[in-house]
């Protein structure tokens, strides 16, 4: 220990003992504050943070009555310089450290106890280590920086979200719902691709925006979404294989790749809900189409900040994009399921039972089907057409994934059905009069004079 480090210690001590250094203290009233010191975290000139037992304050009085502050500094120790003797152990400790960063002080000291059979200290082993700059908080992670990635071109990738909007009036369900908006946003450019606020959040929606994006703006090389439950499902990886989209899913609790979506969404927030919030919303489809123009007359027409170009300006400038044939968009947004048919030729699909051809019974077979019309059943065996599947017992007629919102609640008739039974009851009784008990008829059975005699 170099002198410095010792006059550290001494000052640390005494900071420690100076409330019960107070010669005014009676022996009573010292002992309650050296129990109070005794009870408290106290930080080293090493770092760490320790406690003192109350013999340690009494002996470190005891030194500063008699030496004063230079008292308190600490006596060479009687195992100085084992560890310096034997550099080949430290090197060890070292070692030790290094291999697992967490490894403690205590642990290290332990192994070199086990391995070559002397005994050090804990202290000694740490006081080693930091100076040699291999305290554990030195070796910690460093952040990690996250690199900024831009897709080289438009179409290149999409980066689709839901953000948690305003609560807007819903007739539907006679109060009003949470509006929710689907976003996709183009990497290269910016650019707001579509859009859509819905009143529920499911799988469907997200494929219904995919399509209505892919239509205008064409065929992406990626799409890029988190793990929420409209992009983790199957029928949108199916969806982007037909399409030959390739589907990528953030890494859960990983920033990277979300930064331009969540500065797209807080835009959107600030330029757009609020105003719109403060407009007053009437309906879910009056706020789509104040989105709408919004999106096309002022989003995707400022000139950004960091491209220093309008959205819509650069998204054009890759030229003509990829586009898909009608068909292969409708086979694309289809679902698919695979049912083994029974003995008696049918399949079920969500309750319903449809029956197939009988040549088919015992084989695993594919089915397709837009999941709002479950009337309508494709079959195919092996990828190859196999027929239609024929409803036999069919009682949904939509996906429950994608049941439709409640029916509107029927117009009020106006009949008051209580109102009209006090009337009754007031013109029965005679509004406001008071009933004569007296004249009420006995109760059958029962004579008029009830008493004893």
């Amino acid at each position: 220990m170099d002198e410095k480090m010792r006059q550290e210690i001494a000052l640390h001590r005494w900071a420690v003992i100076a409330e019960a250094a107070n010669m005014r203290l009676t022996s009573c009233e010292r002992g309650s504050v050296v129990r109070q010191i005794a009870g408290r975290q106290h930080v080293h000139p090493d770092g760490t943070v320790r406690r003192y037992s109350r013999g340690t304050i009494d002996r470190w009085l005891r030194a500063w009555r008699a030496g004063g502050v230079d008292g308190l500094r600490p006596s060479p120790r009687s195992d100085t310089g084992k560890v310096r003797a034997m550099p080949e152990l430290f090197g060890e400790a070292a070692a030790l450290r290094l291999e697992l960063p967490g490894r403690s002080a205590a642990q290290i000291a332990s192994i070199l106890y086990h391995r070559h059979g002397v005994r050090v200290a804990e202290r000694t082993v740490s006081g080693q280590l930091r100076r040699a700059g291999l305290h554990r908080a030195a070796l910690k992670a460093a952040p990690k920086a996250w690199g900024r990635y831009e897709a080289e071109r438009p179409n290149e990738r999409w980066v689709t979200d839901v953000l948690v909007g305003p609560w807007v009036p819903y007739p539907k369900r006679d109060g009003s719902a949470r509006a929710r908006l689907f976003l996709i946003v183009d990497d290269h450019s910016r650019l707001l691709v579509d859009g859509r606020f819905y009143d529920r959040e499911n799988a469907r929606l997200c494929q219904e925006l995919l399509r209505r994006a892919v239509t205008r703006r064409g065929v992406p090389d990626v799409l890029y979404a988190d793990n929420g439950a409209p992009f983790a499902n199957a029928w949108l990886a199916r969806t982007c294989a037909v399409l030959g989209i390739r589907l990528v899913h953030s890494k859960p609790y990983s920033p990277q790749g979300r930064g331009k979506q969540e500065r797209a969404n807080r835009y959107i927030r600030e330029a757009f809900l609020a105003e719109a919030t403060h407009r007053g919303i009437e309906s879910l489809d009056q706020l789509n189409d104040w989105f709408t123009a919004w999106a096309g007359q002022v989003a995707n027409r400022r000139v950004h900040a960091e491209t220093g170009q309008a959205p819509i300006d650069r998204f054009q400038a890759g030229g003509p994009h990829r586009q898909a044939d009608p068909a292969l968009i409708r086979e694309a947004f289809r679902w698919s399921v695979t049912r083994r048919v029974t003995r008696v030729a049918t399949v079920p699909l969500e309750g319903n039972s449809y029956s197939v051809d009988p040549a088919l019974v015992g084989r695993r077979v594919e089915l397709r089907y837009e999941p709002e019309n479950l009337a309508v059943i494709e079959v195919f065996l092996d990828g190859r057409p196999a027929g239609t599947a024929v409803p036999f017992v069919i009682g949904h007629h939509v996906h429950r994934a994608v049941a439709p919102p409640p029916a509107p609640a029927a117009d009020p008739t106006g009949i008051d059905y209580l109102g009209m039974v006090a009337a009754a009851h007031d013109e029965q009784a005679g509004a406001g009069a008071a009933i004569d008990y007296t004249q009420l008829p006995l109760q059958p059975g029962r004579d008029e004079d009830d008493g004893d005699g």
